[in-house]
């Protein structure tokens, strides 16, 4: 056994229960007293360590009662908890969680500490369990109602789970040919035979959007020009290949031509035309001048 001194008293060192912690499953070490140890040597050893310090003799805060709950609720074996005499601070707490969990009333707590170590639970500390008695109850029922909503679902999500595997189980590749001859179909084209392809007679809608495309006229953008209704059918292409029109090219000018194009156009043909006329009208001038000049000879 390996001791030190503390204040001229000698104590058990923490390797000293570490066989005895391994062998009841203690995982966890909650000191309530001022630090005399390292917990290092603890959580060195694969133990969990926590510090709640309260003063000797007095009650614990809300908060410190809490922390000890949590973490007496969440801890996966037993705990171990110890102050520096293992009496009024331990008793407490312990009993807090007692009224808790078990719906114990503070006089049951009490007596229960100090049959299990007597003197347990001292001073003002018997006041405050009589107290927090009430609250306590309330925060067990809550905590009970979680628990049991939290395990109902655990339940419904298993038995879902496990009916869909034995669902699976139950599946046969002979299921078809069984549901056929229940259901009494009389020909494999009565059953379902996977997603209609091109090879059914059935029209799909990849079908449908290749004749709509081929019905499709190709319009030319404003920049472009636009396709006559005549050119439109009697020439079919592809979206690679440029337009070609299979009429004249006086044909092709007047069908295909963009509106920028057809403006200088029609600019040239009406100063062509002006131009003529103005030669014609100087060439009946001429003319009658020379009428005129062989009159006078």
């Amino acid at each position: 056994m390996i001791f030190c001194l503390f204040s001229g008293y000698p104590l058990h060192a923490p390797e000293a229960y570490f066989p005895y912690f391994r062998k009841h499953n203690v995982t966890t070490i909650v000191r309530l007293n001022k630090k005399i140890y390292d917990a290092r040597r603890f959580t060195d050893a694969g133990f969990d360590h926590y510090d709640l310090f309260f003063i000797d003799g007095s009650v614990p805060n809300d908060n410190i009662v809490r922390q000890f709950l949590e973490l007496s609720e969440n801890a996966e074996g037993a705990i171990a908890v110890h102050c520096k005499a293992g009496l009024g601070r331990t008793g407490t707490l312990i009993a807090c969680y007692m009224m808790k969990h078990y719906k114990f009333t503070a006089a049951d707590c009490i007596a229960w500490c100090r049959i299990c170590r007597p003197g347990s639970v001292i001073g003002p500390q018997q006041n405050f369990l009589e107290e927090k008695q009430a609250w306590l109850w309330m925060q067990g029922d809550l905590f009970r109602a979680k628990s049991k909503d939290r395990d109902r679902g655990v339940r419904e999500r298993h038995h879902s789970v496990s009916k869909i595997l034995s669902a699976v189980d139950d599946m046969r590749i002979q299921d078809a040919f069984d549901n056929r001859e229940k259901y009494g179909y009389d020909s494999d084209e009565e059953m379902y035979s996977g997603p209609i392809t091109r090879g059914s007679m059935i029209e799909t809608q990849g079908d449908k959007l290749n004749q709509l495309k081929l019905l499709r006229k190709h319009a030319r953008s404003a920049t472009t020009g636009t396709v006559g209704h005549e050119d439109g059918k009697s020439h079919k292409r592809s979206t690679t290949q440029p337009f070609r029109s299979s009429g004249s090219k006086s044909a092709h000018s007047s069908s295909v031509m963009s509106p920028l194009k057809a403006s200088k156009v029609s600019a040239v043909i009406n100063n062509h035309h002006a131009n003529s006329t103005n030669v014609k009208r100087n060439t009946r001038h001429a003319l009658g001048t020379s009428s005129s000049a062989k009159r006078y000879v």
